[in-house]
Formats: structure tokens, C-alpha cells, sequence
């Protein structure tokens, strides 16, 4: 029993740190949404992200992919990864894609869909 309550802190610990990626909680444009126009997409992880091993691509809705500048992370909170977009999206569909290194280098990804509409 001695041994037991011993490693407690150590499972407690391992549970902690295996739950430690970044987790997209917030997107400008909305997952799924339907916004007027787009001109910055802006990615709100649950950790800071780690810049030159995060990115953001984005394609048209035959999957074909968008030129766009590379992404960079909001001066104010390294939470945030943002892409500037050098014009403002025509209307339709598009497929956003991100990859993240969270600041505990644990890597996520995900992928969601939003359309323009004027």
C-alpha cells in the first residue's frame, strides 16, 4: 500500500502531461459558419504555439489550395495563430487545415469548413 501511495503523484502527473496539447478552442472565421467576408482567420488554441512548426492552409471547395502568406502567431497572445489573407475571399466554400506545436511540443491538427456569402 506504501508503494502505491507513493506513485500517486507520479500517475497524477503522467495524466496531467498527456492531456497537454494545444486544442483549438476558438475560430475566426466560426467552425462550419457563414460570414460575409474574410480577410484574417484567426486560430484560438487552449496552449501557446511554437510558430515555425504551425501553419494554416487553406483551399477553394474543389480542394484546391489558396496562395496565403505563411501564418504567425498574435503579438499580444502566443494562443492565437493568425493568417493575414492579401485580399478578402470571393464568396463559397473553403476547407481551413491547421497543424500546431503546442509550447510542450505536442503536435495537433484539424480541419474545418466555412463559407462566404455577400
Amino acid at each position: 500500500m506504501k508503494r502505491f501511495l507513493l506513485a500517486l503523484p507520479l500517475l497524477a502527473v503522467s495524466v496531467a502531461q498527456a492531456d497537454a496539447h494545444a486544442h483549438l478552442v476558438a475560430a475566426t472565421p466560426p467552425v462550419g459558419g457563414v460570414v460575409p467576408s474574410v480577410e484574417e482567420i484567426r486560430l484560438t488554441f487552449s496552449e501557446g504555439v511554437e510558430i515555425p512548426f504551425s501553419t494554416i492552409k487553406l483551399a477553394n471547395a474543389a480542394g484546391e489550395p489558396l496562395s496565403t502568406p505563411s501564418a504567425t502567431t498574435d503579438p499580444q497572445d502566443g494562443h492565437i495563430l493568425r493568417l493575414l489573407l492579401p485580399k478578402t475571399l470571393a464568396a463559397g466554400t473553403y476547407k481551413l487545415s491547421w497543424s500546431v506545436v503546442s509550447v510542450d511540443t505536442h503536435r495537433t491538427s484539424g480541419s474545418f469548413s466555412f463559407s462566404v456569402r455577400p
